[in-house]
């Protein structure tokens, strides 16, 4: 529907977009292509080591690495959604991409970054549950309700990415292919517009704000009773343990809501192209790749499980030798 739309506005068969990236600084682009490339694998390798760790390890199967890890699974698959293309294109003339491949593109990065956004709000309730509740906190958070959460931060996030797929590719264009940007995304699309899109970017802020405001909301009341309710626990220790992996948590928060309010709540006459693709590098690639440094620095938890792990596969006779 939206391609035979596209068609009837442009009068002619639409093919596809150029992805112009950084082509305008051809000086940067090996340099970029290192960077990233390192990153990426960066990214994959402690992303990985989350979900590994938290399957393997039965100290760490508990909600907060539940979720933990299905931030990590969401940060693999919306790196890949866009930095393997980028990378093919650093090192090659054409950067081409079709029309199904930029509105698919579109819907799995608008839907994973979606998700987290619930999926962090939801976290912050974990950790109000464990900090406010500890004595009641196996009992709130029950494996049902974990599964249950998470899934509806996927539905949500993805019903949210159909809607604006959707409203993003019924603008019409009139021929023009040339994104200014190294993926499809939002606003670089609405740039390329031949009319006025006022009513589309007010539909398209007016769901982003939503999306925004229920886990943001959600967020700020969980931290509000955790402040308090750490400042009167007591031991010392157990004051920096909660400090600890809530700071973890809103470190996370601060690096990706920060990244996307200037990305999609900016007016569109305010959007810097070159500012915009150094920001979408940013929450594409460099926060996926640290969240799970963030959350392994300094959790005992993790790193106490990586090194069990290790034993186990760089001695496996002593390690069955101790089973039995």
């Amino acid at each position: 529907m939206c391609h035979q739309r596209m068609e009837q506005n442009n009068g002619s068969s639409f093919t596809g977009f150029i992805l112009l990236g950084f082509s305008e600084r051809p000086q940067l682009e090996l340099v970029l292509f290192v960077v990233l490339l390192i990153f990426y694998m960066f990214t994959l390798l402690g992303n990985t080591t989350i979900i590994a760790l938290s399957h393997l390890d039965p100290l760490l199967q508990t909600p907060m690495y539940f979720f933990l890890s299905n931030l990590s699974f969401l940060d693999l698959c919306y790196t890949t959604s866009t930095v393997p293309q980028l990378l093919v294109h650093l090192r090659r003339a054409d950067k081409s991409i079709s029309f199904g491949g930029c509105v698919v593109q579109l819907f799995i990065s608008l839907g994973l970054g979606s998700t987290e956004c619930i999926l962090l709000g939801v976290m912050a309730f974990d950790r109000f549950a464990a900090v406010c509740r500890p004595l009641h906190y196996t009992v709130i958070m029950h494996s049902r309700l974990c599964v249950l959460m998470a899934s509806a931060s996927w539905f949500i996030g993805f019903a949210n990415s159909s809607l604006q797929t959707v409203l993003i590719f019924l603008v019409p264009l009139c021929g023009r292919n040339k994104i200014d940007h190294f993926f499809c995304e939002i606003p670089p699309l609405l740039n390329l517009a031949c009319v006025d899109t006022t009513i589309y970017e007010s539909e398209i802020f007016f769901v982003s704000v939503i999306i925004l405001l229920i886990p943001v909301t959600l967020i700020t009341f969980s931290y509000g009773w955790i402040v308090r309710a750490i400042f009167r626990i007591k031991s010392s220790a157990g004051q920096r343990k909660a400090f600890g992996t809530c700071g973890s948590h809103l470190t996370v928060v601060s690096l990706f809501y920060g990244t996307a309010i200037y990305a999609y709540l900016q007016p569109s006459n305010n959007y810097s192209q070159d500012q915009g693709k150094f920001i979408s590098l940013f929450y594409t690639i460099i926060t996926p790749m640290v969240n799970p440094v963030i959350y392994t620095l300094r959790n005992k938890d993790v790193t106490g499980a990586m090194k069990k792990v290790l034993w186990r596969v760089l001695t496996p006779d002593d390690w069955v030798g101790k089973t039995l």
